[in-house]
């Protein structure tokens, strides 16, 4: 087992597990199962899949659920992350904005479409800038809850650089509320994840939550 295939062990045990069981199966194998469950879907709804339009789209869909939509259910796509040491002795807050977050909700399995902002403040460590957006990006690409995508981009922060001044901010629009139920196109949902600093310290959470708004 390589050096980088231990440390993304290491790093999602101890980011706050999804509700997932172990699967022994090839993503070839998923797409497959996956392919001929939806096409029984598409049948039940009395679409005709002889129609040129829509004879592909089992294995389509398919597809789209394992390689792009759900790609983080697989820990092998977990970004490759170098911590660089903090040479420079920075210790003022970095942060990234308007990290795109693109995900499904777990219970209707429908669009959450929003923005995180992402700080943490060195301590040992720094990690290339576009590592936050490759972080973000994975924990989004499975059926969550905005909690729990907070909650796990801030575990994997604080892990990786080994500091507890992490803040998470993420602002979204659900589908589900959007497209169904009460079908309010308008409202957002924030969730924050304070940590550190960002908590403790009323300065340095003002400075943070400013630069959010």
């Amino acid at each position: 087992m390589s050096p980088q295939h231990e440390f993304k062990k290491e790093v999602l045990n101890h980011v706050r597990s999804s509700p997932l069981l172990p699967s022994r199966l090839s993503d070839e194998e998923k797409i497959a199962k996956i392919s001929e469950k939806f096409k029984e879907i598409m049948e039940v709804l009395g679409l005709d899949l002889n129609n040129d339009s829509l004879r592909e789209s089992p294995k389509r869909v398919a597809k789209m659920y394992v390689q792009e939509l759900f790609s983080g259910l697989n820990e092998e796509n977990f970004p490759k992350i170098t911590v660089i040491e903090n040479e420079m002795l920075y210790d003022q807050m970095v942060m990234v904005k308007d990290v795109g977050i693109l995900s499904l909700c777990e219970h209707h399995f429908v669009t959450i479409h929003g923005i995180a902002h992402v700080a943490y403040i060195p301590s040992h460590g720094v990690i290339g800038l576009s590592k936050i957006n490759r972080i973000a990006d994975f924990f989004s690409r499975r059926p969550q809850v905005q909690e729990r995508l907070t909650k796990q981009i801030g575990d994997c922060l604080a892990y990786c650089l080994k500091t507890e001044d992490v803040a998470v901010y993420i602002k979204a629009k659900h589908y589900c509320v959007i497209s169904r139920g009460v079908q309010d196109i308008n409202s957002e949902t924030i969730t924050t994840d304070l940590r550190g600093a960002f908590r403790n310290n009323p300065e340095t959470r003002a400075e943070f939550l400013n630069s959010c708004r």
